[in-house]
């Protein structure tokens, strides 16, 4: 309604048929990768990384390490930054302990968050993790 139009919601239909589903009793440790859709029902101990698509941590999701995406939404527990380019979405259940980087955010009554919040400017752009946390990968 008021200037709803102005921002970009996030547009999961997009990324049909590719979506990952880390189930809630799994628990991966090491950085993941991916495009589409990652949706994070159980618990990952590292970084996750995606150029395109959406991270999506369910209420019993938990992710220990930094959140690189266009689009992140957060109802479980996030120790780490989070480097959302386009959307941030925290309902009432998100837990995050870091700092938020983003460009349009939404926050449901009860999300907490113990960290900075840091708008992003329209020329921002996500850095790969690689490059954040001064890491090489094996393509440089």
């Amino acid at each position: 309604m008021w200037g709803a139009d102005k921002h970009k919601k996030m547009d999961i239909g997009k990324f049909g048929g590719k979506t990952t589903i880390i189930a809630q009793d799994a628990e991966i440790r090491g950085d993941v990768s991916f495009s589409g859709v990652l949706q994070v029902d159980g618990r990952i101990v590292g970084n996750i990384d995606a150029e395109q698509g959406v991270v999506r941590i369910s209420e019993h999701g938990r992710v220990e390490g930094m959140i690189t995406a266009p689009n992140v939404l957060i109802n479980g527990e996030v120790k780490g930054d989070v480097h959302a380019n386009e959307h941030l979405e925290l309902d009432a259940k998100a837990r995050i302990t870091g700092n938020l980087y983003y460009r349009f955010i939404e926050m449901i009554m009860g999300a907490q968050i113990s960290g900075t919040l840091n708008h992003l400017n329209e020329t921002a752009t996500v850095t790969p993790i690689a490059q954040i946390s001064g890491r090489t990968t094996l393509d440089e």
